[in-house]
């Protein structure tokens, strides 16, 4: 008997999300990436293929350390002549320095986006559709000025956008949409078991498959090397996959991101984003197995736990 409950209807998850919605995701940064080299540059240093990038698609990806553990995750889409990454606002000056250890003789720049960019995002039913878009991970238009992209992780998360803000703004409620908070945002997707860079995945801590980026889109076992792709191989066709990223839903609100998510007396994993009564938790998938055996609870504070795995997920 599995002891996780299992998500399978993804119109059940986004019921309440069938209202058109956008926001401006403050929290998130660009970075401009020019020159003739940028792509090669790029490809010996992320998780997935730069090739794939074109005007029409985008794509996710990660920065790793040598030792395969979590550094940035990013979006990646062409910009003018270039590429641009959505990434962390907080933390885009640690990914911009660690490129540039890299960079060498490459001839490649890079720097911060032009003044007045922005990341936006607009979901709801159809929110794909209402632009024009194909519900396909990574499909990409011109839009407003900038580049409306469907969430190359997972449609159901909607679109993100790049460009002016005010342009795209404008754009969004004269199509439908109505102006919205970043926390809706986040809400659905704690929903659908979607983590956020490392406001989920501790730096240097992590690593990729068990935070589910092979279901995300965000490796490509196919490319050739990158920076952590061995330890990365390794896991995943070696099957040592001990751990998972959850959605997990409490009884009561749940307590703040870090606290260790208990089965009985043992640790069986740690809570990250938590939303009131939901949030994603990385649990150890062999002790929590035991404890569903034995009826033993999973709590984090004093709250009680269902793990609900990720109706994407493929474990």
């Amino acid at each position: 008997m599995k002891w996780y409950r299992l998500t399978t209807n993804i119109a059940r998850l986004t019921r309440t999300m069938s209202e058109l919605v956008h926001a401006k995701l403050a929290d998130r940064g660009l970075l401009a990436l020019a020159g003739e080299e940028t792509r090669k540059f790029l490809q010996g240093l992320v998780s997935n293929d730069v090739e794939k990038v074109t005007h029409a698609h985008g794509i996710y990806a990660a920065l790793l350390s040598p030792q395969g553990k979590f550094l940035h995750d990013f979006f990646i889409l062409e910009w003018h002549d270039g590429l641009i990454l959505d990434c962390e606002a907080e933390r885009r000056a640690d990914l911009q320095r660690r490129l540039t250890l890299y960079r060498l003789r490459s001839k490649v720049r890079i720097g911060e986006a032009d003044a007045g960019l922005g990341v936006h995002v607009a979901f709801g039913d159809g929110a794909a559709a209402r632009l024009g878009l194909p519900a396909e991970p990574g499909a990409c238009i011109a839009f407003a000025g900038g580049i409306a992209m469907v969430d190359p992780r997972l449609p159901d998360l909607g679109l993100r956008l790049v460009g002016e803000d005010a342009a795209i703004g404008e754009a969004l409620r004269a199509a439908g949409f109505r102006s919205g908070e970043a926390s809706e945002y986040h809400r659905l997707r704690v929903h659908l078991g979607v983590p956020d860079g490392s406001r989920d995945l501790p730096v240097e801590k992590a690593f990729l498959l068990e935070n589910n980026f092979e279901e995300l889109n965000g490796v490509d076992f196919r490319k050739g090397c990158y920076v952590g792709q061995e330890l990365t191989a390794r896991t995943k066709y070696r099957g040592l996959v001990r751990k998972r990223l959850f959605r997990v839903d409490g009884d009561r609100s749940l307590p703040p991101a870090g606290t260790p998510v208990m089965a009985g007396e043992k640790e069986a994993g740690i809570l990250y984003s938590a939303l009131e009564r939901q949030g994603l938790a990385l649990l150890r998938l062999e002790p929590v197995q035991e404890a569903a055996d034995t009826g033993t609870p999973l709590t984090a504070g004093d709250a009680r736990l269902v793990p609900v795995k990720p109706a994407y997920a493929r474990f």
